[in-house]
């Protein structure tokens, strides 16, 4: 026959194999959830299913099976106490419908912890975005159970770096309000010492100490509140004035004061739980130790975002990172930085334009251009940033390799990582699995290190606390019931406290005498997102 003959054939029957309705209902014939995918009558629907349990009652129970009426076909397959219902027309495929169905009746227990009415009527949404990614307008999409998962996801790389920021912004707000809690304390215990030292004059030296830290205090929140980079900070730093206010008026008491941190304290760990920032999936890295700030205060962050395949080959590598300056003493704002730049990766550097960008090219030292002019007081100016992004896989500082093979229904997976950089230390290392759900929990043969099963979330987190060149390679296999593509993406985290650029700032000097000053400096490696699709 003509080629344009075989497809008007095949277009006139595939016209016909619709899927009207996918259904879920009790033994009993009640319906707990009902989509469908052409236009009906919700009389229809409903005397359609009102009809199914009549026609069911003399079938032997097997593992699936279908009736018919004489307009519609009932293809279903028994879930415990309920059915998996797919109501089509009787001109469709049949084995297409039972295929389908085998995947309805795994997208149920996907998203369903124990296949109870109750846990349905739970999830009724949730399963009713699965079963639309399964059928358009009556016709089966071709995906697999991972693909529905990640579409029903809809994951937002957008969010992720908005809750980053903010969970940065909220520890660094909570650093703060502990460092300032210890300087009260400090104070107020030299203005006790003062004070038995000057016998009856050290009551109202107390009164005087406490007046000027409620007006310092004020000053602090006020500056903060100039910048607009710590808008976020500043904020809740305001928020807490009051409180700050009245432990000051409680008294000269060493004990009020350590009321007062224990109280800061408390805040601050609502602040960081309230947030809920872990990404979706996983566990993400906590952010670096805070370390004692001194008047000038240098901070190294840097970004990494990875996305590998999973049979090998980078897809891309991207690192950002910055260099901010932050002064908190007027006295130091004229300086200059010599910065060791050790970088043999091939970075993009690029110093802020009021930065002089010849003499920190040719000799490594970050000045402003203008003769006389200083660094802004109070607030954090990004001097230098860089930028590297590449595809070769030896700018990896972690790889990882997951071996899949299915077995009679099972799957064995092989998981692996080595250590690409030999001289970085990677801490609060986490490696999330996806896994297949409603399988119960993966049988763990070996592994190095930790691991923890998420039921609810369907993952399998793989810790380790640091992998350095004492153990740069490590394994973990486990065996589940599912098929290959179930294992991912799998998704990595970590954090390190050195730069990958390898640049830090050396020596800083004052300007007008060139003498070297104290400078304290904190370097923090993080992971934005590191996928293995």
């Amino acid at each position: 026959a003509p080629a344009f003959f075989q497809t008007n054939v095949f277009e006139t029957f595939d016209s016909e194999m619709v899927l009207l309705a996918a259904a879920i209902c009790t033994r009993a014939g009640k319906p707990l959830i009902s989509r469908q995918f052409v236009e009906m009558s919700r009389s229809r629907i409903e005397g359609l299913l009102a009809a199914f349990p009549k026609l069911v009652g003399g079938v032997k129970q097997v593992q699936h099976t279908f009736v018919e009426t004489e307009s519609v076909r009932y293809v279903y397959q028994p879930l415990e106490k309920m059915y998996m219902v797919l109501i089509t027309t009787k001109a469709s495929n049949i084995l297409e419908d039972l295929e389908t169905l085998r995947l309805f009746g795994r997208v149920v227990p996907e998203y369903c912890s124990s296949l109870e009415e109750s846990e349905v009527c739970q999830n009724a949404y949730e399963l009713i975005f699965a079963f639309d990614e399964i059928v358009a307008l009556g016709y089966r999409e071709n995906v697999n159970l991972a693909q529905i998962r990640t579409f029903t996801e809809m994951d937002s790389h957008e969010e992720k770096m908005f809750k980053a920021v903010r969970q940065t912004q909220m520890e660094e707000a909570k650093a703060i309000m502990k460092q300032r809690a210890k300087e009260l304390n400090q104070i107020k215990k030299e203005a006790q010492r003062g004070g038995r030292a000057k016998g009856f004059a050290g009551g109202i030296g107390s009164g005087d100490v406490s007046s000027h830290l409620i007006e310092e205090s004020r000053l602090s929140s006020s500056t903060r509140q100039t910048s607009s980079y710590e808008s976020s900070r500043s904020s809740l730093s305001s928020s807490k004035q009051p409180t700050l206010s009245k432990a000051l008026r409680l008294g000269g008491k060493t004990k009020d004061v350590d009321s007062f941190v224990d109280k800061l304290r408390s805040e601050g760990t609502d602040v960081s739980t309230s947030s809920q920032l872990r990404v979706s999936k996983g566990a993400a890295p906590p952010p670096a130790p805070t370390v004692r700030s001194e008047s000038i205060h240098i901070r190294v962050e840097e970004k990494l975002s990875v996305e590998a395949g999973r049979d090998g080959g980078l897809t891309n590598l991207e690192i950002l990172g910055i260099m901010r300056l932050r002064i908190t003493d007027p006295t130091y704002s004229q300086v200059r930085l010599l910065v060791q730049n050790n970088d043999s990766k091939g970075f993009q550097l690029q110093t802020h334009p009021n930065v002089d960008k010849k003499r920190f090219l040719n000799d490594g030292v970050v000045t402003l251009k203008q003769e006389g002019k200083g660094f802004p007081v109070n607030n954090d100016v990004g001097v230098v940033k860089w930028r590297l992004q590449t595809t070769d896989e030896a700018h990896i500082p972690l790889t990882i390799n997951c071996w899949p093979s299915e077995s009679h229904g099972n799957c064995e997976v092989n998981i692996e990582y080595e250590l690409q950089q030999d001289d970085m230390e990677l801490q609060d290392v986490h490696v999330t699995i996806p896994i297949p759900g409603g399988v119960g929990a993966p049988k763990v043969a070996s592994c190095d290190g930790e691991y923890k099963h998420n039921s609810k979330k369907n993952t399998l987190t793989w810790s380790l606390p640091v992998i350095d060149e004492s153990n740069k390679n490590g394994s973990m296999e486990f065996t589940i019931p599912g098929r290959s593509d179930d294992f991912f993406p799998i998704q990595v985290y970590f954090a390190a406290v050195r730069s990958y650029c390898d640049i830090q700032v050396s020596e800083v000097q004052l300007i007008e005498t060139e003498k070297s000053v104290r400078f304290s400096s904190e370097t923090s490696l993080l992971v934005e997102q590191y996928n293995i699709v």
